[in-house]
């Protein structure tokens, strides 16, 4: 690739200033809940009028509308709060609030009980009631249908009708992250009739019962949601909303400066200063589950050594990247859990930055003169960015790594397979419980699909996980998650460098917008001039 002036001023940090740079103080993400945004807009609920088109324009298309089926925060931020809902929900404080249950409790260890909203109705017409919750949840356990999402249900053994409005969860242990499985987008509740209907074509025929019914899907253009007149609770405030799919990142800002899109997602830091300087633009800062990592394939040689996978994490210079390529946006990361979430530790350490000890654990592991290997990531500028400062980091010890750009389903194919050497990746909690990045990063049987890319597996590892979901004392869960982050780190499981925030921009006058730690643009509020 070619080295642009940035590039060439991002090495010479790298080679002059990195450890000058490690002491420098890193601008902290918001805290959870909150919305950092620099040029005063709120998320408070919007004072224009209601009704109206509302364009959102995104760097890439969803490749599943069927939450049984996810891999991606594009997908689910299409369907979650909008055409499905969940039991309960989380709100702007990642507190859980009621959603399609009004209440529930904790029976015992491993019995939950629900009390599910009366007079409400799937899109297609059918009563929403303790049967449909039941055939929601059996889909996604049923192996014949093989979604890539049952691990996060493993742990009900039953769900029980008790009445048409009241069900039971019967677990097969104490599982403490239930509530945050059930208000992820993997926990919408569908259609039994739909479910029979299309089976797995259901991706194409999204029914839930949210506010915003499915209307179509371009692939490649467009997702179009309408106004659900039937809505159970507060009426929406739109009349249709559009997900359009635009790749580039100054068509999407472009689009917002002369009101054909109202919001661009998935803002690039580097397009942060024009949104700022904008006369018909707002810029919004969120807080945000997740974090970003360079991900290492653990059963590839050379990389089934860790003293290779070691070599590689000491030579990443964390603070050159996010003051080089993220302008400070985020903060530098030393673990997969970033701080909104439970389970944070910030005793957790990283290995360092260390040159030399790098070369040598490459020389004893028969590495002296270094190796060939593909760094693999989608499209996204930053990320080329990071791969072009890791490409010359990595060069200090001897590692001749070529970039491969792929659009982003190529992309999430290739890692699902395997078919990576190094990778550069997020992962965008769905739950704020550090479950749901324990279990779907690290554990053995989440390998492929479900997000363990890296195909790291260590057993003990596996049964802290586990130990993990089962924990109920807070303080107690947090220790085991300390524990099985070290071991990862130790292992480089994967090299976690930063703690991401959710960019948008945003049309001036656009009120009410809002984006969740989870990354999902929240629509309830919005209004348009």
């Amino acid at each position: 690739m070619k080295k642009t002036r940035f590039f060439q001023t991002l090495i010479a940090m790298t080679v002059a200033v990195s450890a000058a740079l490690a002491g420098c103080s890193q601008a902290p993400a918001p805290e959870a809940g909150t919305n950092a945004n620099t040029s005063g807009q709120t998320a408070a609920p919007g004072a224009g009028k209601a009704g109206g088109t509302l364009v959102i324009a995104r760097l890439s298309d969803a490749n599943n509308l069927d939450p049984h089926f996810l891999t991606q925060i594009n997908s689910a931020a299409i369907i979650h709060h909008k055409v499905y809902e969940g039991l309960v929900r989380m709100d702007k404080e990642s507190k859980y609030v009621g959603s399609l249950a009004s209440e529930w409790k904790q029976v015992d260890d491993v019995t939950w009980e629900f009390k599910l909203r009366t007079g409400v109705t799937f899109h297609d017409g059918t009563p929403f009631n303790a049967e449909a919750v039941k055939k929601t949840i059996a889909r996604v356990q049923d192996p014949a249908v093989g979604s890539n999402r049952a691990n996060l249900f493993e742990a009900i053994k039953e769900v029980k009708v008790v009445d048409d409005n009241t069900v039971q969860f019967i677990l097969n242990y104490p599982y403490a992250p239930l509530l945050s499985v059930l208000a992820s987008a993997e926990g919408g509740i569908l259609s039994p009739k739909a479910i029979e209907q299309y089976g797995k074509d259901l991706t194409k025929h999204p029914t839930g019962t949210g506010p915003y019914k499915f209307e179509s899907w371009t692939p490649g253009q467009e997702v179009v949601l309408v106004k659900n007149d039937n809505y159970w609770g507060d009426k929406p405030k739109l009349d249709k909303v559009v997900f359009k799919t635009v790749p580039e990142d100054t068509t999407r800002l472009a689009m917002v400066e002369t009101g054909e899109a109202q919001v661009a997602e998935q803002l690039p830091v580097t397009e942060v200063d024009r949104v700022k300087n904008s006369a018909n633009m707002t810029l919004g800062r969120y807080a945000s589950f997740s974090s970003e990592h360079i991900g290492i394939n653990n059963k590839k040689k050379p990389f089934d050594d860790v003293r290779v996978r070691q070599a590689i994490a000491l030579s990443i210079d964390k603070p050159t990247i996010i003051q080089g390529v993220y302008n400070d946006v985020g903060a530098v990361a030393h673990s997969s859990i970033s701080p909104a979430m439970v389970g944070y530790s910030a005793n957790v350490k990283d290995l360092g930055y260390d040159i030399e000890k790098a070369k040598k654990l490459l020389a004893d592991a028969g590495y002296a003169n270094g190796f060939k290997a593909t760094v693999y990531l989608n499209d996204n500028k930053a990320r080329v960015n990071v791969a072009e400062v890791l490409q010359q980091q990595l060069k200090q010890i001897n590692v001749d790594l070529e970039v491969k750009v792929l659009e982003f389903g190529a992309y999430i194919d290739a890692a699902s397979k395997g078919e990576t050497d190094l990778f550069i990746s997020g992962w965008g909690n769905a739950t704020g419980d550090a479950d749901y990045n324990q279990y779907n990063l690290f554990h053995t049987k989440s390998h492929g699909a479900p997000g363990n890319h890296s195909f790291y597996s260590n057993p003990e590892v596996d049964k802290l996980i586990e130990e993990g979901r089962k924990e109920k004392d807070e303080e107690k869960r947090k220790q085991i998650y300390e524990k099985a982050q070290q071991l990862e780190m130790d292992e480089v499981a994967v090299i976690p460098y930063r703690f991401a925030e959710n960019l948008a921009a945003i049309e001036k006058g656009v009120e009410g917008v809002w984006i969740s730690p989870a990354g999902h643009i929240e629509i309830d509020e919005i209004t348009l001039p």
